[in-house]
């Protein structure tokens, strides 16, 4: 029976779909079931430049269907970037996603969207760990890794999420086509988690009933997958996550950037001067460092046009180096040997760089509440 939905709207589904002739006719029939009075649909086929018969499968289920869109992309993309080209197409009051291959039911985006039709949400999830029903039962790894990966997602971003890989996600038009979507792959899943945290929706989450399949059986995603996925929660989680996140992520940074420092101190310590030697083996390791932070941890607020930015930034850089060199020669003086008063040095400045770094050359605005 289908739960009730408050009144009536219209749900546009984005469908990637790359060489799932195999199921993609009996997806869209089971979709297709979903609509009544009280429920449109508007289904977008987004067909990533199958090698197969998907193409003509669909072509045919839009001549029987007329809510059915086809777009296709001349060489393949990837599912990121199916959907954000199924997303710019949408026109319904709330976007979904649903995939091809089965795996999810349809009837479960009856009870998903109730949040949203009733003004309760902006954003509701479907988590395969939240339910309590039967499910095919797969790879122990593959499961445990998509648990790692939402908790890594809901410390950098915030959210209490079961189920950051999940693939029913829907949202308010408006807030989907508001985000830019960058990754092309199966990085779409955290980013868009990322970002909804960043936008500080109202997150809903709700059980969904999941017949996950084989590699045998088309299963797609990979072990580089994942690799990527991690890159993306840091990438596009870490420049707004709380603070002793951010902390840290920029000890790894700074740890880094202090090896570096004392591996270049040492090369330079048997040329020149202990001062000059400090000094150039500083400003050496923050260039390392200044590189590593726009690439893992900050955003490039920057422009390099603004005069008083690039003084800001020399000015912060300069001061610490300072207290660098300043520490270094006094624990020297003190008859502390050459490595360990580096290592001493570099350990203060790790935590000086990070507060310079964060909140005078990449400052950003205070996090919101929650709505």
């Amino acid at each position: 029976m289908h739960p009730n939905i408050s009144r009536p709207t219209t749900l546009t589904l984005v469908i990637p779909c790359f060489n799932e002739e195999r199921t993609l006719e009996h997806c869209i029939e089971r979709v297709q079931a979903i609509a009544d009075e009280m429920l449109s649909l508007e289904l977008i086929i987004v067909d990533d430049c199958s090698q197969d018969n998907s193409v003509q499968v669909a072509q045919e289920l839009a001549r029987r269907f007329t809510n059915i869109r086809i777009l296709r992309h001349d060489k393949n993309q990837g599912k990121g970037a199916a959907l954000r080209t199924g997303f710019a197409h949408a026109t319904g009051e709330f976007v979904g996603v649903q995939d091809a291959d089965l795996e999810y039911d349809p009837q479960d985006f009856r009870r998903l969207i109730c949040p949203l039709v009733e003004g309760r949400a902006d954003v509701v999830f479907g988590s395969r760990y939240l339910y309590s029903g039967e499910r095919r039962v797969l790879y122990f790894w593959h499961s445990q890794m998509n648990r790692v990966l939402t908790f890594l997602s809901n410390m950098f971003s915030d959210l209490g999420l079961t189920d950051m890989e999940t693939c029913y996600k829907l949202f308010r038009r408006e807030i989907i086509q508001s985000v830019e979507i960058q990754e092309n792959r199966f990085g779409f899943e955290p980013e868009i988690v990322a970002k909804v945290g960043e936008m500080r929706c109202r997150v809903y989450e709700m059980p969904i009933s999941y017949h996950g399949r084989t590699y045998a059986e088309g299963k797609k995603i990979n072990w580089k997958d994942g690799l990527r996925a991690l890159y993306c929660i840091l990438h596009y989680g870490a420049h707004r996550s709380p603070l002793p996140m951010q902390f840290l992520v920029y000890l790894f940074i700074g740890g880094t950037a202090a090896i570096f420092n004392l591996i270049l101190f040492l090369s330079l310590f048997s040329i020149f001067s202990v001062n000059i030697s400090a000094i150039l083996a500083f400003y050496g390791a923050a260039a390392f460092n200044y590189w590593l932070c726009i690439h893992l941890l900050f955003k490039k607020n920057i422009r390099w046009k603004s005069w008083m930015e690039q003084l800001v930034y020399y000015l912060s850089v300069s001061g610490i180096a300072l207290i660098d060199l300043l520490i270094t020669r006094g624990l020297m003086a003190l008859d502390v040997g050459v490595i360990g008063a580096k290592l001493s040095a570099s350990a203060i400045v790790v935590l000086l760089n990070f507060l310079a770094r964060r909140f005078l050359v990449f400052p950003e605005k205070r996090v919101e509440d929650w709505k």
